[in-house]
């Protein structure tokens, strides 16, 4: 369906826009989670700043970049050194406690309702915070996961206990050469399983994701959905954003609920069933559980 433009936030008072999204809530027959990056920045996962300089302070001494991001695309002169770098950042932004308590208190909110989390975040803190994890679909990958990096085939390993063991025995911004991963199939180099181009490995656990999420969209096709969006940009809209509007367009008895700092809109025509919040998702969270 071709939207012809978009309307902004209400100019309704933030205690309004809450409660209309908590009746939405109470009345809805499923609520549909669609996280993006804003949602985990919200949760105290950044990538630059103080945080960073805390973490990747030796790096960036050498190396010169100023964020995990440039850290993770720079240029490493060696296997040892890149497996370093990565180590340190799966570690900080997957197996480390999450920062704050904010996916437990979305938790709260949804736990007892009829859920599916669609999500292109890959921390991995649903699941951690402990969201069902048949109610979720991480569509660009998880930081807790390998692949082989040709790909020689479509299957992924976990890394949990070779990311802990690098992280405690590299020295001088290198990990022994004997941790460096390999695929067991082919010998070629292991690399993260992270949606960057066409060598992304969907595995088994992808397409069943994918498929027992198709079929909860399916069951609830007509019925009152709340399609529940939480710091969704622009980067990649047609995952969760455009998808979500068109479902809306064909379920007149669906609503949807934008909340994203600086950037909260909808289509004009479903604008009449759109709660609008320009807002952090945390300030949101919080309201919604006091």
């Amino acid at each position: 369906m071709f939207f012809s433009r978009l309307t902004r936030q209400s100019t309704a008072a933030f205690s309004k826009q809450i409660d209309k999204l908590r009746a939405a809530l109470d009345t809805s027959d499923a609520v549909v989670i669609g996280a993006g990056a804003g949602l985990s920045t919200a949760a105290g996962y950044t990538y630059s700043g103080e945080r960073f300089k805390k973490l990747f302070g030796d790096f960036a001494a050498r190396y010169g970049f100023t964020d995990m991001y440039s850290g993770g695309f720079y240029p490493y002169d060696s296997l040892e050194e890149y497996w370093a770098f990565w180590s340190r950042y799966i570690m900080c932004n997957r197996y480390d406690p999450v920062p704050t308590p904010l996916y437990e208190q979305l938790l709260g909110i949804v736990h007892d309702r009829d859920y599916f989390v669609l999500t292109t975040n890959v921390d991995h803190c649903f699941q951690r915070a402990g969201f069902d994890k048949q109610r979720l679909f991480y569509t660009q990958g998880d930081y807790g996961l390998f692949q082989c990096s040709k790909p020689c085939c479509q299957e992924t390993w976990d890394n949990e206990e070779l990311v802990r063991h690098m992280v405690a025995t590299q020295q001088d911004l290198r990990i022994p050469s004997a941790l460096v991963p390999h695929c067991p199939h082919c010998g070629a180099p292991l690399t993260m399983n992270l949606r960057a181009d066409d060598t992304f490995v969907q595995d088994k656990g992808w397409y069943a994701a994918a498929d027992r999420y198709q079929d909860f969209l399916r069951r609830h096709s007509n019925m009152r959905v709340l399609f529940l969006e939480l710091g969704v940009g622009g980067n990649t809209p047609v995952i969760i954003k455009y998808p979500f509007w068109q479902m809306m367009a064909k379920n007149e008895r669906a609503t949807y609920a934008c909340v994203n700092l600086g950037e909260a809109v909808a289509p004009a025509e479903i604008a009449d069933r759109s709660i609008l919040i320009d807002a952090g998702a945390e300030r949101i969270i919080e309201a919604l559980v006091s």
